[in-house]
């Protein structure tokens, strides 16, 4: 079973010092490719720098909307020029959190427009954090997302009606562990809604660890695995059957190379 871990944060805490046993346990799991997130300033090169050294690594670049007050011209700048570097797949973690509100709203919305004209001009895919803001992301992505042909909902937790919206703009929606948390009823609904060629799965690492490894602390991309054999009991398919299908979505929506083995 060959997996793509289409949403990492391998800067993060304790996965930071440690990505040569990080990334070699993925790949003995299966799980192949990895893109690895940046989500302020000043992760940008870091990241940038992880993509450089392995093969199997690439780059989503973005502001998290956390971060929003705090993001200058200079850094919206740079984030465009970047996105010329070979191993930059996506634009995003961007989008709105009006859970926690660490930024004013006005200024989470500003932001995340500004990144949907990076990715209209640059022609990259967009990584959309949402939380308590599903209908006002609808919103923005609709009045601002032309141009943008591939969007991604991350993360997902909502509902399968909320879902069906999603799928019904032809955009995409990616699984993290939570969907094998008990609780998780309305996003095993969901997921067993999603299509194959609409559905990738994540860590989104070091976060949020699948059963039964959730007290695994951090949780890392080897981990997608449990993850994604949970996914495809809920749709009564073979695990190989959801790996070559999600698979080939992610390396479609982020235009990623077929891995090379080594």
């Amino acid at each position: 079973m060959e997996l793509i871990d289409t949403h990492a944060h391998l800067t993060f805490g304790q996965l930071k010092d440690r990505t040569d046993a990080v990334i070699q346990r993925a790949c003995d799991a299966g799980v192949i490719q990895c893109i690895t997130v940046a989500t302020e300033p000043a992760e940008i090169d870091e990241v940038i720098a992880l993509a450089d050294k392995y093969d199997c690594v690439f780059a989503a670049l973005g502001y998290h909307p956390h971060i929003a007050k705090d993001v200058t011209e200079n850094d919206l700048a740079r984030l465009k020029d970047l996105c010329s570097h070979p191993k930059v797949v996506a634009i995003g973690e961007t989008g709105l959190d009006f859970h926690y509100n660490f930024s004013a709203q006005p200024a989470q919305e500003e932001i995340f427009i500004r990144h949907l004209r990076i990715a209209a001009e640059t022609n990259l895919p967009v990584i959309i954090h949402s939380r308590n803001a599903f209908e006002e992301t609808l919103k923005i992505l609709d009045s601002n997302g032309g141009g943008i042909e591939r969007i991604v909902f991350h993360c997902f937790g909502e509902t399968a009606e909320r879902a069906k919206i999603i799928l019904d703009k032809d955009w995409h929606i990616s699984f993290t562990g939570v969907v094998t948390f008990k609780n998780a009823h309305d996003t095993r609904q969901a997921a067993k809604l999603v299509p194959l060629d609409k559905l990738m799965v994540e860590t989104d690492c070091p976060y949020m660890s699948p059963e039964p490894k959730r007290n695994k602390k951090p949780n890392e991309p080897a981990l997608l695995t449990y993850t994604a054999r949970f996914i495809a009991e809920l749709k009564d398919i073979a695990a190989e059957d959801f790996a070559v299908g999600t698979t080939k979505t992610a390396r479609t929506f982020f235009n990623l190379p077929v891995a090379q083995h080594k």
